[in-house]
């Protein structure tokens, strides 16, 4: 697939388009990542400079080359390849389907083939409801939803989205890509691992409208986490970029971040849980032996890489920072040909809302 990357540092947004657009010709379609205070003059610089191009966009830190910033401007264009069609889900934490068939009909128009089209989103909040709505459209035409949830939002502001020159908040916004030109492949990655001898809890009690896991096996959910652990409560928080907990479904698991103790001795996560869900307590493997083996999948089944996007969650990133690992990531992911990662405060994939994972979508 024809894309073009550019980028730029500038404070001012006209000129930050200016200098991150230069070379830019004729673009199918436009996505951006901007620190948060100059999203909505990007939005509308964008709009003012190629007003028939389809765009879509949102604050992030960005991986590009050897920088991860969130003070960057990272414009991506598609070229003539690439059908796409994009749109907004408003309304997410009261009513997702009121456009559902914005994301019908461009599902319908864009008209997916095999291992060919994807569903890139990036959303504001209400992650478990945006996924289940989305895939009533994407899950008919086999689409594979890729995205993450905005990071990067200043204490005491809403976190927002671009599309089309306007912002919105509370919403979704989404870019329907078919390559017409070659695939487009997805792939994630966990790098916590639930052990073969894992004591497997059951969710008793929870709080979905706070992400609380109440009890586990009738017990205080950090009490079990703790005991396990032979920790004290007052790590719990700390211990998750070594220890998060996992969601069991099937052969699947799905992590869900912990990131505070509530009243009662709850765990407050990220992820929801629903009563009588099994649990375990994750552990971190060897992240770099795992980053390879996914790096020599994707070169196994893609052997004319164009273009890699990937969102990386913010506790990964944290991780490989600490471990002075981020820097060797970015260089690695860059080695499979041209790459623009983001953080993201959660991830999409296909059915699930996840934690702690790295997604990506990779171009033929």
């Amino acid at each position: 697939m024809q894309t073009f990357i550019g980028n730029s540092f500038n404070k001012d947004a006209k000129t930050a388009v200016a200098e991150a657009t230069k070379g830019l010709s004729n673009p199918h379609m436009i996505l951006f990542f901007a620190n948060f205070n100059m999203v909505e003059a990007v939005a509308k610089e964008l709009k003012e400079r190629y007003p028939d191009v389809p765009t879509i966009g949102t604050c992030a830190i960005s991986y590009f080359e050897k920088d991860a910033s969130d003070n960057k401007l990272i414009v991506i264009g598609f070229g003539s390849d690439a059908k796409v069609k994009v749109g907004v889900l408003r309304y997410l934490s009261t009513t997702p389907l009121y456009d559902i068939m914005d994301l019908k009909n461009a599902v319908k128009e864009v008209g997916p083939g095999d291992e060919d089209t994807i569903c890139m989103e990036f959303c504001t909040n209400d992650e478990e409801i945006l996924v289940t709505t989305m895939n009533v459209v994407l899950g008919q035409k086999k689409v594979r939803l890729v995205g993450g949830t905005v990071f990067g939002v200043p204490d005491g502001k809403k976190g927002c989205v671009a599309v089309n020159g306007e912002i919105y908040e509370d919403a979704c916004c989404y870019a329907v890509i078919k390559n017409t030109s070659g695939k487009i492949r997805t792939y994630s990655e966990n790098i916590y691992k639930l052990k073969p001898d894992a004591k497997r809890h059951i969710a008793t009690k929870v709080n979905l409208k706070t992400k609380e896991l109440v009890q586990m096996d009738y017990k205080p959910a950090s009490e079990v986490y703790a005991n396990e652990l032979g920790i004290p409560k007052s790590q719990i928080v700390d211990n998750v970029l070594e220890n998060p907990l996992g969601r069991i479904i099937g052969d699947e698991v799905y992590i869900c971040s912990q990131y505070g103790i509530g009243e009662g001795g709850s765990l407050i996560n990220y992820k929801k849980f629903n009563e009588n869900d099994t649990v375990a307590i994750l552990h971190l493997e060897d992240y770099e032996a795992i980053n390879a083996d996914t790096r020599s999948k994707i070169k196994a089944e893609n052997p004319k890489i164009s273009f890699v996007f990937s969102v990386n969650c913010i506790y990964r990133h944290l991780l490989f920072t600490n471990k002075n690992h981020l820097q060797d990531f970015m260089n690695d992911m860059g080695s499979l040909g041209k790459h623009v990662g983001i953080v993201g405060g959660g991830e999409q994939y296909k059915t699930q809302h996840v934690n702690q994972t790295m997604v990506c979508a990779v171009f033929d």
